[in-house]
Protein backbone atom coordinates (compact mmCIF):
# COMPACT_ATOMS: atom_id res chain seq x y z
CA UNK A 1 0.00 0.00 0.00
CA UNK A 2 1.55 3.67 -0.91
CA UNK A 3 1.93 6.54 1.82
CA UNK A 4 -1.15 7.84 0.40
CA UNK A 5 -3.37 5.41 0.73
CA UNK A 6 -2.42 4.65 4.34
CA UNK A 7 -2.47 8.13 5.25
CA UNK A 8 -6.43 8.11 3.87
CA UNK A 9 -7.16 4.80 5.37
CA UNK A 10 -6.13 6.43 8.92
CA UNK A 11 -8.70 9.09 8.13
CA UNK A 12 -11.43 6.96 6.98
CA UNK A 13 -12.45 5.14 10.20
CA UNK A 14 -15.03 2.95 9.29
CA UNK A 15 -13.17 1.52 6.06
CA UNK A 16 -16.28 2.92 3.60
CA UNK A 17 -13.65 4.02 1.07
CA UNK A 18 -14.74 7.61 2.19
CA UNK A 19 -13.84 9.94 4.61
CA UNK A 20 -16.77 11.83 6.26
CA UNK A 21 -16.50 15.39 8.00
CA UNK A 22 -17.08 13.11 11.68
CA UNK A 23 -14.52 11.38 11.05
CA UNK A 24 -12.22 14.31 9.98
CA UNK A 25 -13.83 15.60 13.06
CA UNK A 26 -12.49 13.14 15.07
CA UNK A 27 -8.91 13.20 13.92
CA UNK A 28 -8.99 16.85 14.08
CA UNK A 29 -9.95 17.43 17.35
CA UNK A 30 -6.58 14.50 18.47
CA UNK A 31 -4.71 17.02 16.90
CA UNK A 32 -5.66 19.90 18.46
CA UNK A 33 -5.55 18.00 21.92
CA UNK A 34 -1.72 17.34 20.43
CA UNK A 35 -0.91 20.65 19.45
CA UNK A 36 -2.77 23.11 22.06
CA UNK A 37 -0.44 22.74 24.82
CA UNK A 38 -1.75 25.41 27.00
CA UNK A 39 -5.43 24.27 26.09
CA UNK A 40 -6.82 27.68 25.00
CA UNK A 41 -9.20 25.58 22.34
CA UNK A 42 -6.21 27.26 19.69
CA UNK A 43 -3.19 26.61 18.18
CA UNK A 44 -0.93 29.59 18.26
CA UNK A 45 2.11 29.68 15.72
CA UNK A 46 4.46 29.38 19.13
CA UNK A 47 2.11 25.69 19.34
CA UNK A 48 2.84 25.01 15.74
CA UNK A 49 6.35 25.79 15.51
CA UNK A 50 7.16 23.90 18.70
CA UNK A 51 5.46 20.86 16.94
CA UNK A 52 7.37 21.07 13.69
CA UNK A 53 10.36 21.18 15.39
CA UNK A 54 9.16 17.93 17.37
CA UNK A 55 8.99 15.94 14.29
CA UNK A 56 11.90 17.30 12.51
CA UNK A 57 14.07 16.24 15.68
CA UNK A 58 12.20 12.92 15.44
CA UNK A 59 12.46 12.04 11.73
CA UNK A 60 15.43 14.56 10.71
CA UNK A 61 12.34 16.75 9.69
CA UNK A 62 13.03 16.30 5.88
CA UNK A 63 9.14 15.41 5.35
CA UNK A 64 7.36 17.30 7.83
CA UNK A 65 9.33 20.53 6.27
CA UNK A 66 8.73 19.54 2.93
CA UNK A 67 4.87 19.04 4.06
CA UNK A 68 4.51 22.18 5.72
CA UNK A 69 6.36 24.17 3.28
CA UNK A 70 3.75 23.10 0.26
CA UNK A 71 1.14 24.20 2.40
CA UNK A 72 2.29 27.72 2.77
CA UNK A 73 3.85 27.31 -1.52
CA UNK A 74 0.32 26.99 -3.06
CA UNK A 75 1.64 28.08 -6.49
CA UNK A 76 4.71 25.70 -6.29
CA UNK A 77 7.09 27.95 -7.23
CA UNK A 78 9.59 26.84 -4.78
CA UNK A 79 9.26 30.45 -2.29
CA UNK A 80 6.91 31.74 0.37
CA UNK A 81 6.58 35.13 0.32
CA UNK A 82 4.78 37.66 3.53
CA UNK A 83 1.74 37.48 1.94
CA UNK A 84 1.64 33.44 1.43
CA UNK A 85 2.67 32.79 4.51
CA UNK A 86 0.20 35.28 6.13
CA UNK A 87 -2.70 34.33 4.42
CA UNK A 88 -1.91 30.31 5.18
CA UNK A 89 -1.49 31.32 8.70
CA UNK A 90 -4.93 33.08 8.87
CA UNK A 91 -6.30 30.03 7.36
CA UNK A 92 -5.50 27.96 9.81
CA UNK A 93 -7.09 30.64 12.39
CA UNK A 94 -3.33 31.77 13.34
CA UNK A 95 -4.13 35.34 13.13
CA UNK A 96 -1.46 37.64 12.61
CA UNK A 97 -0.51 40.82 10.81
CA UNK A 98 0.79 41.02 7.54
CA UNK A 99 4.03 43.13 8.84
CA UNK A 100 4.67 40.19 11.46
CA UNK A 101 4.86 37.62 8.56
CA UNK A 102 7.17 40.23 6.81
CA UNK A 103 9.36 39.72 10.38
CA UNK A 104 9.13 36.79 10.49
CA UNK A 105 10.25 35.98 6.80
CA UNK A 106 12.81 38.68 6.87
CA UNK A 107 14.92 36.89 9.93
CA UNK A 108 15.57 33.99 8.05
CA UNK A 109 15.58 35.49 4.11
CA UNK A 110 19.66 35.39 3.68
CA UNK A 111 19.91 36.55 0.03
CA UNK A 112 16.74 39.57 1.05
CA UNK A 113 14.76 38.33 -2.14
CA UNK A 114 11.99 39.17 0.39
CA UNK A 115 11.02 35.50 0.07
CA UNK A 116 12.39 32.29 1.72
CA UNK A 117 12.97 29.16 0.02
CA UNK A 118 13.00 25.73 1.94
CA UNK A 119 15.99 25.70 3.16
CA UNK A 120 15.30 29.30 5.22
CA UNK A 121 11.83 28.09 5.65
CA UNK A 122 13.13 25.27 8.05
CA UNK A 123 15.45 27.63 9.43
CA UNK A 124 12.56 29.85 10.63
CA UNK A 125 10.60 26.85 11.52
CA UNK A 126 13.69 25.08 13.46
CA UNK A 127 15.02 28.42 15.37
CA UNK A 128 14.51 28.87 18.86
CA UNK A 129 13.22 32.88 18.75
CA UNK A 130 9.88 33.55 20.29
CA UNK A 131 7.58 34.01 17.62
CA UNK A 132 4.46 35.02 20.42
CA UNK A 133 3.41 38.16 17.98
CA UNK A 134 1.49 35.75 15.73
CA UNK A 135 -0.95 33.80 17.95
CA UNK A 136 -4.03 33.01 17.92
CA UNK A 137 -4.95 36.03 20.38
CA UNK A 138 -4.11 38.90 18.05
CA UNK A 139 -6.84 40.80 16.75
CA UNK A 140 -7.19 42.98 13.21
Amino acid sequence: MNELETVFNRFDANGDGKISADELDSDLHCVMEDLDTDHDGFISLTEFAAFCRSNASADGGSGEFHNAFDLYDRNKNGLISAAKLHLALNRLDLKCFLDECRDMIKSVDGDDAGCINFEEFKTMMTTSKNRSGATSGSTH
